[in-house]
């Protein structure tokens, strides 16, 4: 189903018969918002938004001016797939955050991205994206025991997540989403739904989506999915492998015939942008203490700033092109994970590869030998750098980044920026069991 004006919503709710509607957005952390309508309340929503106290949401506004507007986006109407059979159905829409005047609001994370998205089509182009979203299912939400112990495309009977994967892909088809297909990941009881790639703005919606799909259909059956990065120690993380690439003139800018890898020289520039300032945005794409027990060696996590063709060691790596598919070519951004705030990051990422092609950054050699391999001397040689190894160093480099103030705008950054240092303080002062256990008997 497809809607493109809010006259075509008016029409289905009524022939439908639904019975609420689902205003949906995200505080600056991304996590899913919501409150529904009425159909009596559907005419004042679509045409003037609904109102609501922002100073209860995580990083928009204080006390004294709190009052916000959610005004859905038409366009991103769909129906609810997990409603009990005989129900009304409910619909949900993603909500633009306005200020009272009727101004978009600067704490909006969906504005943020759609701002630089208006920034660079003034340029000529258009950003799409692919995420890779890996996630776990475990018992429940007060441990991680795992429903079984397959391994990357492991088939039954050894993965019992088949059926799980295979009713959140008909939730997802349901709601309009394209899916490419499915699989168990390296992890016990770890799984991966790929997304057909789409236009930034639309991919951050589904992202959010997904993974409220992917839990809701989880609790349906009596277990728990989880995107936290990294819950099994010795076991790999979820990562959030983001392909992208940048159109223009309705044909990819990326693609070059005759350059090595078929890589234009605007894609160079943009992976350069990516591969300079990645130690800036990672705070953003990698947003928790937990996201950096993944990013360590040993585990195929991508810690190392370089770029390859077909080395999967590397933060950057560029699929090898299929001749015909000249729309296919793209990097992958293999260092975020699942638990980010979709429209930062995407905001972030495209706001460093622009710089890179704005300020024409050179491209380094690619690195096609196992990094994971190298002595620190070989990678110092190579000019291999690596990502921050905790949240704390991550936040500092965001915090003295000129080009993540100006993508996020000064209020977002400022309260990403505070919170992150708040949940630092809070990992940092924990005194966890690992102390209890070492240095209690002995000191």
């Amino acid at each position: 189903m497809i809607c493109q004006t809010a006259d075509d919503v008016r029409k289905i709710v009524k022939e439908k018969n639904v019975s609420f509607i689902q205003f949906w957005f995200t505080d600056v952390l991304g996590a899913l918002k919501s409150f529904a309508i009425t159909p009596d309340e559907l005419e004042e929503g679509i045409e003037e938004g609904m109102g609501f106290d922002g100073s209860s949401i995580q990083g928009f506004c204080r006390i004294h001016e709190s009052d916000m507007i959610a005004r859905p986006d038409p366009t991103t109407f769909q129906f609810v797939p997990w409603r009990g059979e005989g129900d009304r159905p409910v619909a949900r829409m993603f909500c633009d955050i306005l200020q009272p005047d009727g101004t978009p609001y600067e704490g909006d994370p969906r504005y943020v991205l759609k701002r630089l998205l208006g920034q660079v089509a003034e340029k000529g182009y258009t950003f799409y994206v692919g995420p890779e979203l890996e996630y776990f299912y475990f018992k429940n939400d007060q441990g991680t025991g795992i429903l079984d112990k397959a391994g990357y495309f492991d088939a039954r009977p050894m993965d019992m997540g088949g059926d799980l994967r295979r009713q959140t892909i008909f939730a997802l088809q349901a709601m309009g989403i394209q899916v490419e297909y499915s699989h168990h990941e390296v992890a016990p009881s770890q799984h991966e739904i790929d997304l057909r790639y789409a236009e930034a703005l639309k991919m951050a919606d589904i992202t959010m989506t997904y993974r409220m799909t992917v839990k809701e259909i989880a609790h349906r059956n009596g277990v728990y999915a989880t995107f936290m990065p990294k819950p099994i120690f010795g076991e790999n993380g979820s990562g959030m492998h983001v392909h992208q690439s940048l159109f223009k003139d309705g044909k990819n800018a990326f693609y070059s015939k005759e350059a090595r890898f078929n890589l234009s020289e605007t894609a160079k520039h943009y992976i350069a942008g990516i591969l300079k300032h990645a130690p800036e945005i990672v705070a953003v794409t990698n947003q928790w203490v937990n996201s950096y027990k993944r990013l360590v060696p040993g585990y195929e996590a991508p810690v190392y700033v370089s770029w390859a063709n077909r080395n999967r060691s590397a933060m950057v790596r560029v699929p090898m092109y299929k001749p015909g598919k000249e729309a296919a070519t793209r990097m992958e951004f293999r260092a975020p994970d699942p638990s980010c705030n979709p429209y930062l990051a995407f905001a972030v990422m495209l706001g460093a590869g622009m710089e890179g092609i704005e300020n024409k950054y050179p491209l380094p050699d690619p690195i096609e030998e196992d990094i994971f391999e190298m002595t620190p001397d070989e990678r110092h040689k190579k000019g291999i750098t690596e990502l921050p190894g905790n949240l704390y160093s991550a936040i500092l480099e965001t915090e003295k980044s000129e080009m993540v103030k100006k993508v996020l705008g000064e209020h977002i950054f400022k309260e990403f920026i505070d919170n992150k240092k708040v949940e630092w303080d809070r990992y940092r002062i924990h005194v966890s069991q690992f102390e209890l256990d070492h240095y209690l008997p002995k000191l």
